[in-house]
């Protein structure tokens, strides 16, 4: 699966979805501009040492990613009407998710017809989840409804529910 993001500003978000592409087998795609350099502290932070277990590419634009991935394509918004849930997800999917600040801009949601347009489902009078968050809602259903291909066994997993490190070395940098 593809996890598109377009316009991303805040480097931890990014970082965490490194770090969740890296655990969920997903590529990661990023359309610029980017709020932030490649090399931020805080995108590091964010995705540890997962950078050489993801699959990350950079992009130009929008229609670039589009000449490259050729699997359905769906859109995330809050103003969508179909749920996330009512997908049954591919591995060639392409997932693709506006910035935190403003979402997918109206040029684009427009690229999408009302089938391929998603949303996740939010109580009353909330504008919508952290993007790391929503992509992580979304990305661990699809994987889910795949029985979790790839996941490691119980005895291939690092010990502690992340992994980090809790002496507090991570922050030290």
């Amino acid at each position: 699966m593809h996890i598109v993001l377009v316009n991303p500003q805040i480097a931890p978000n990014t970082g965490n979805l490194i770090r969740l592409c890296a655990n969920t087998g997903n590529d990661l795609h990023l359309v610029e501009p980017l709020g932030f350099r490649l090399d931020d502290s805080l995108l590091k932070r964010g995705g540890l040492d997962y950078h050489e277990r993801t699959r990350m590419t950079v992009h130009p634009s929008l229609d670039a990613v589009r000449s490259e991935l050729s699997g359905r394509w769906f859109a995330f918004s809050t103003h969508s009407t179909r749920r996330y849930t009512d997908v049954e997800f591919r591995d060639d999917d392409v997932l693709v998710f506006g910035c935190e600040g403003s979402g997918l801009d109206d040029e684009t949601k427009n690229q999408f017809d009302a089938e391929h347009s998603l949303t996740i489902p939010l109580r009353p009078n909330n504008r919508s989840l952290n993007l790391a968050n929503a992509v992580s809602v979304v990305v661990f259903e699809a994987w889910r409804q795949a029985d979790f291909a790839g996941a490691a066994e119980v005895d291939e997993r690092v010990e502690g529910l992340t992994g980090e490190l809790l002496d507090g070395a991570l922050f030290d940098k």
